[in-house]
C-alpha cells in the first residue's frame, strides 16, 4: 500500500502534531528526525545500532546510489532494503540538490539536468522520469520530485522561472509515477520559490493540486539568515494539506528542528549529526561538546549527563577525546551514535510533549539549556 498519514494530536498552543505514517516497511511516529544514509549506509552506524536507537525511517541518496553501486546492482540486489539489509522504511531524495550543486559541471535545461560524474567526469542526464525510473530500482518507501534548489541569494526572476520549471518537471515526474512505479511507493512533490513569499504560495498551490501522497519544504537553510527562514517556514507549512505528511528538507539542527515542529512539520532530515561527530563534536543537553579540546583530557565524566545512550553510560570524555586524537575510526561509531540518539530522543520527547500540550514550554526550556 502507498503511505496513509494518520493525525494523532495537535498541540493546543502551536501548530506541532503528533501523527503516524504507515508504509508497508512499518510506521513511522511523527515529528521524527531521519537519519542520512547517502550511500546505502548511515555512515558508522551499522543496521544494529540504528535499531537500537529507534530510527524507524532513514534516507538514501539516488545521485549517489546512481553512481556507486549503479542500478544493475540495485535491480539484482532487490532493491535498497535487501541491499542493506534494512527492513523499515525508506525515504530517498531526487538527486536533484547533488546535481545542482556541482554548477561547474551541469546544465540546465527543460528537459532536465545534464551533468559529468564527481567521480569519474562521465556525462549523464537526470530529469523528472529518470528520477523517478532510479527511485523505482532502489525500491525505496517515500519518493521525492525532481526540482532544483535555487541557492541564496538567487535574483527574483531566476527564482521565479526556476519554480515555474520545477513545477513541470513535478507534473512530468507524478505522470511517471503513476504508470511505472511500485504500488508501494508514494511519491512527495516538493515547495519551492526561494526566498519570495508569493512563490511560495503560487509553488504550494500548484504542487497541491497535483496531488501528492505527501509535499516537502524545499529551498530553505540554504545560507539565508535565521529569522528569515523561521519566517518562510510558518507562511509556507500552512499552505499544505493537514491530513498528508509534511517534510522540511536538510534541517537536523535542535534549533531549526524545534522551529520546524512548531510550524506544523512531521519529518526532517540532515547530515549534520554524523558529519560533526566525524569532527570530533558531540551534541548534548547543554549545547555542542567539541570533544578534541584539551580541557577534556582527563575528564571522565559522561559527554552528556542527562542522556542515558550506552555510549554515555559507558565511555567517558577522555577516552572518545583520546579515540578521536589518534584517528580512532571507533570514535566515529560511538560520536555518530550519541548525536543521532540525542536527536531521535529529542523527537520522542517533542511528541510526548505536543501530547501534554506543552510543546512550547518544552522548546523554552530546551534552548535555555542548551545555549540558544
Amino acid at each position: 500500500m502507498p503511505l496513509k498519514y494518520e493525525l494523532i494530536k495537535k498541540d493546543k498552543y502551536s501548530n506541532a502534531r503528533v501523527g503516524v505514517i504507515h508504509t508497508e516497511h512499518g510506521d513511522i511516529h511523527t515529528p521524527i528526525f531521519m537519519p542520512v544514509g547517502t550511500k546505502a549506509s548511515v555512515k558508522a552506524m551499522t543496521v544494529d545500532s540504528l535499531k537500537e536507537i529507534n530510527a524507524e525511517i532513514i534516507l538514501g541518496n539516488t545521485y549517489h546510489l546512481y553512481l556507486k553501486p549503479g542500478m544493475d546492482i540495485m535491480r539484482k540486489a532487490g532493491g535498497l532494503h535487501k541491499f542493506m539489509n534494512w527492513d523499515r522504511p525508506i525515504l530517498t531524495d531526487s538527486g536533484g540538490f547533488q546535481v545542482f550543486s556541482l554548477s561547474d559541471i551541469r546544465k540546465i535545461t527543460e528537459e532536465g539536468a545534464e551533468f559529468r560524474s564527481h567521480i569519474d567526469g562521465s556525462k549523464h542526464m537526470f530529469t523528472p522520469e529518470k528520477s523517478i525510473e532510479i527511485q523505482n530500482d532502489i525500491h525505496s518507501d517515500i519518493m521525492m520530485s525532481f526540482d532544483e534548489c535555487v541557492e541564496y541569494p538567487a535574483s527574483y526572476d531566476y527564482t521565479k522561472k526556476s519554480m515555474e520549471r520545477t513545477l513541470r518537471w513535478a507534473k512530468r515526474g507524478l505522470d511517471y509515477h503513476k504508470k511505472n512505479s511500485h504500488k508501494d511507493q508514494s511519491l512527495f512533490g516538493i515547495v519551492q520559490g526561494g526566498m519570495y513569499k508569493d512563490l511560495r504560495e503560487y509553488s504550494a498551490k500548484k504542487t497541491v493540486e497535483m496531488d501528492f501522497d505527501g509535499y516537502s519544504i524545499g529551498g530553505l537553510s540554504v545560507g539565508e539568515p535565521k529569522e528569515m527562514m523561521i519566517d518562510l517556514l510558518n507562511f509556507t507549512t500552512p499552505l499544505l494539506p493537514e491530513d498528508k505528511p509534511r517534510y522540511n528538507m536538510g534541517v537536523g539542527t535542535p534549533d531549526y528542528l524545534l522551529e520546524s515542529f512548531q510550524a506544523g512539520i512531521d519529518m526532517a532530515d540532515c547530515v549534520l549529526p554524523t558529519r560533526i561527530a566525524r569532527n570530533g563534536t558531540a551534541l548534548t543537553s547543554n549545547g555542542k561538546l567539541v570533544i578534541r579540546n584539551a580541557k577534556y583530557k582527563e575528564d571522565f565524566t559522561p559527554l552528556d549527563h542527562d542522556c542515558d545512550c550506552p555510549v554515555c553510560r559507558n565511555y567517558s570524555r577522555a577516552y572518545i577525546r583520546h579515540l578521536v586524537n589518534v584517528n580512532e575510526i571507533l570514535a566515529s561509531m560511538l560520536l555518530s551514535y550519541h548525536n543521532l540518539y540525542f536527536l531521535l530522543n529529542m523527537c520522542k520527547e517533542v511528541r510526548e510533549a505536543i501530547m501534554n500540550d506543552s510543546f512550547l514550554d518544552y522548546k523554552k526550556n530546551f534552548y535555555e539549556k542548551y545555549g540558544y
